[in-house]
C-alpha cells in the first residue's frame, strides 16, 4: 500500500496521529543535550549508522534509534534518575528487540566524543567466538590437536 509521497509501507504499523504530533513537538523542542547529540548521529555521521529521533515505538517515543541496529539512544536529565516510567520503557524496549543505551545530558554535553564511542562499541558486531581475525578456525580439542607428546 503507498503512502504520501509515494513511499510504499511494508509489515510497519501506522503510528496514530497524535503520536506523531506529540514527537514532532518534541523534535523541536528539543533540549541542548538531544540537539548536540542529533549533531552527532544525524546523516549518518557515525559508522553510517542510521538514526532518527523522536520516534514512537509502540507506547513510547525514543530520543534516537537506528532500527537497522536495533539500539535506542537516550539523553536523560535528571527527572529521569527514580522515573518508574523509564523502567517499563527499559522492561518493554528490549522485549521488542532493542538495545538501550541512557547517557546523562551533562554527559553528552560535556564528554561527547566518550559518548559516541560506546555508541560505536555497542553497536558494532562482536567478533565471533568460533572465528580468530583472520578467519582460521581454532583446532578441535576432540583430535587432540595442539598437545604436546610426552616421551618416556
Amino acid at each position: 500500500m503507498a503512502a504520501e509521497g509515494g513511499r510504499v509501507r511494508g509489515m510497519r504499523h501506522r503510528v496514530p496521529k497524535q503520536e506523531r504530533a506529540f514527537a514532532k513537538t518534541l523534535r523541536a523542542n528539543a533540549t541542548d543535550a538531544e540537539i548536540a547529540l542529533w549533531r552527532l548521529l544525524r546523516s549518518r555521521r557515525l559508522a553510517s549508522m542510521k538514526f532518527r529521533r523522536q520516534v514512537p515505538i509502540g507506547p513510547w517515543i525514543v530520543d534516537f534509534v537506528s532500527f537497522e541496529q536495533r539500539l535506542i539512544v537516550e539523553a536523560d536529565g535528571s527527572q529521569h534518575a527514580e522515573s518508574e516510567d523509564d523502567k517499563r520503557r527499559d522492561f518493554n524496549l528490549p522485549e521488542r528487540g532493542f538495545r538501550i543505551l541512557r547517557f546523562w545530558n551533562n554527559d553528552i554535553l560535556l564528554r561527547s566524543q566518550s559518548v559516541l564511542e560506546m555508541i560505536f562499541e555497542s553497536a558494532a558486531p562482536s567478533p565471533s567466538p568460533v572465528c580468530a581475525p583472520d578467519g582460521a578456525h581454532p583446532p578441535s580439542p576432540t583430535r587432540g590437536e595442539g598437545k604436546e607428546e610426552k616421551s618416556e
